[in-house]
């Protein structure tokens, strides 16, 4: 899944990971959007994903953002 982080807002609000048909797999909220979601893209750094993570994120296919 590729993430341009430019586009995700500096907002609070809840962000959604999808998978390619659509079905919610993780729902998370966050003071800020933008941070919070690249912390699960740590620059080739996958080893300091926990292996949950890293599974969640294989199934990915999509993410929304909403801000509050």
């Amino acid at each position: 899944m590729d993430i341009d982080l430019n586009l995700i807002p500096l907002t609070p609000g809840v962000y959604l990971f999808k998978t390619a048909d659509g079905k919610i797999i993780y729902v998370g909220k966050a003071k800020c959007l933008r941070r919070r979601v690249a912390s699960y893209f740590p620059g080739g750094k996958g080893d300091t994903l926990s292996i949950k993570t890293r599974a969640m994120l294989r199934q990915a296919a999509t993410l929304s953002t909403l801000s509050t």
